[in-house]
């Protein structure tokens, strides 16, 4: 006798995100799933699970049908479907409606230069786009330079109607999605069908387009859950009552951007985990601590920029934040001494540090405290989860030398990251040469400079295009960033390399000072020799020449210091820079 087996549900069955989409409506229908909060009327809106997934299933009819939106197949992306959206409920509905068809996600960062967004849209053939109502002057500006490319444009907002506008081919989400069916069959997808193209920010050139297939974006999500779970409580944080597991009960606030590198992943582990998410839009102070409060947020995802515009907001103790306990810190260095000021004001939570890049989908490490640490202090463990940190679930990491050689593991000894993972793209959209770079012996090479300490800890020295290069020495910038941060009078801080006659180049710092301090150019050098030079974390000569302080620290569109732009504009910062040199003695 023979009989069938059916291993496209079993050994084959494809890892989808209409997976991930579908768990929290079978679990928990009637709760309340998304929240999202218009920053500027301040509207609320609430969806179950069963509600959101019915909007989902909607937009998909009507990209599907209505639309003639094409699937892709393995090697052969679909319809690229961009957004210019902000973090709403709609966009989160298009994360799972596009994909969920088998056509390709494009969100696109429009925190990017104008030329750099058109660059995107015309590189990725964006075929449909859809825009927030608040960045519709932004598309008004650009559209005759993608008029050609975009067929149509998707106008989305929480009032009815569509806006006064000279752009032709505009129709309105709301009514699209009120004509479809709220039911569907979801197609059976390939799981390496391309599921989402993420750019680069273009900070060396113009954006590259790393793609994610369905199979990748399954493997982050669910390996990053699984990191969660692993995480170990330190001995001084159970008897401080901290430490507590969120598990399905987290609220998270999606703080990062979802146009970029996906959110961090929150858009697909939230919604796999069942967890309550609040949408804030965009970022503000105000804003962060009310929803905070008001929805009982636990977790969130968060660059030091915005850590630092939390510790110096007036009226932040106003605020009930104690029901947030896990802070993520992502998107460049943590600074402990930014850790320890902020946890001051709110000790119910604990910052720990990571690390990942558009090319990792992103997350590829990630600090936690291992299970042999838990007896360390507090200040043993800050120490800890400031570092960058070890490989997450699933990922290979290794610092190399210029030979490809892992480096000792001394804390000191300076090699680039290179990576292998699941989910780390497989090559850039349209781009093999630039792909092939990438790729070199087999290993995604990042470009980013690191140390590892002897338990395998992780720390980002450096990208190599701002390591300042003094005479035959490497000065690693973020450790100097991170040590001036310790200063209690410090806001911000970053160090670039300006050019120097004899050494080729000399270390500059940009220093804002925190409201209610003072500090002169000389505070900071007096402050690195005594925290730097005398306990051995750097050397006399890896001392800033210059120093300038001020309110104007440039940031990329992510929050990160812009040295690019310093560097462009050089000579502004080098004509209120203060020659500090003689106190190096």
């Amino acid at each position: 006798m023979t009989f069938r087996t059916y291993p496209e549900f079993s050994t084959h069955y494809p890892l989808l995100l209409t997976t991930i989409m579908k768990r929290p409506v079978r679990m928990y229908p009637d709760q309340i799933g998304v929240v999202y909060r218009n920053p500027a009327s301040g509207a609320y809106f609430r969806f179950t699970w069963m509600q959101w997934y019915r909007r989902v299933a909607q937009l998909a009819n009507g990209l599907r049908g209505e639309l003639e939106v094409h699937a892709g197949k393995p090697g052969a992306p679909g319809d690229r479907i961009a957004t210019m959206a902000l973090n709403t409920h709609r966009h989160l509905e298009l994360y799972y409606g596009v994909t969920g068809i088998g056509a390709t996600l494009h969100p696109i960062n429009v925190r990017l230069s104008p030329q750099h967004i058109v660059y995107t849209i015309r590189h990725a053939r964006d075929r449909i786009l859809f825009v927030d109502d608040t960045l519709m002057p932004l598309l008004e500006g650009i559209y005759d330079q993608v008029k050609d490319v975009v067929e149509l444009v998707v106008y989305m907002s929480d009032k009815p109607g569509l806006p006064q506008t000279r752009i032709p081919n505009i129709i309105e989400y709301e009514t699209l999605i009120a004509r479809q069916a709220e039911a569907i069959e979801w197609p059976a997808l390939h799981e390496d069908v391309n599921a989402t193209l993420c750019y680069t920010t273009g900070t060396t050139g113009q954006p590259k387009g790393a793609t994610f297939t369905h199979r990748q974006l399954y493997l982050l999500t669910i390996h990053i859950m699984a990191q969660l779970a692993i995480g170990n409580t330190p001995d001084h944080d159970i008897a401080d009552g901290l430490g507590v597991r969120l598990g399905e009960g987290a609220v998270p606030l999606l703080n990062t951007p979802m146009f970029h590198i996906h959110g961090w992943g929150q858009p697909f582990v939230a919604v796999y985990s069942a967890q309550k998410i609040v949408l804030h839009g965009t970022f503000t102070v105000q804003g962060f601590c009310e929803l905070v409060e008001r929805e009982k947020v636990t977790s969130v995802g968060i660059v030091a920029t915005i850590a630092a515009m939390l510790l110096e907001y007036p009226d932040l103790k106003q605020y009930d934040l104690s029901s947030l306990v896990r802070v993520s810190v992502g998107g460049g260095a943590l600074p402990l001494g930014l850790k320890r000021k902020l946890e001051a004001l709110i000790p119910t939570f604990r910052m720990s540090s990571g690390y990942g890049m558009t090319e990792t989908a992103p997350t590829i490490v990630g600090s936690f405290i291992k299970k042999t640490m838990v007896h360390l202090d507090r200040e043993e463990t800050d120490a800890v989860l400031v570092k960058s940190g070890l490989p997450i679930l699933g990922v290979e990491v290794e610092v190399v030398d210029d030979e490809g050689r892992p480096v000792p593991q001394d804390d000191h000894t300076v090699g680039e990251i290179v990576v292998r993972a699941p989910w780390a793209t497989e090559q850039y959209f349209g781009n093999p040469e630039k792909s092939a770079e990438l790729w070199q012996d087999g290993w995604l090479h990042t470009g980013d400079i690191a140390k590892v300490d002897a338990e395998g800890y992780i720390t980002i020295a450096d990208r190599m295009k701002d390591v300042i290069r003094s005479g035959a020495e490497m000065v690693p910038t973020v450790l100097l960033e991170n040590l001036i941060a310790m200063a209690d009078f410090v806001h911000e801080a970053t160090v670039v390399g300006v050019p120097d006659p004899v050494w080729g180049e000399k270390p500059m710092a940009l220093v804002s000072v925190r409201t209610g301090f003072e500090a002169t150019e000389e505070s900071v050098i007096d402050f690195l020799k005594v925290h730097g030079v005398e306990t051995g974390k750097i050397t006399r000569w890896m001392l800033p020449k210059l120093v300038a302080i001020t309110r104007d620290i440039p940031k990329t569109s992510v929050g990160k210091y812009n040295k690019k732009q310093i560097r462009d504009d050089l000579d502004r910062f080098l004509a209120i820079a203060k020659d500090v040199s003689h106190r190096h003695g």
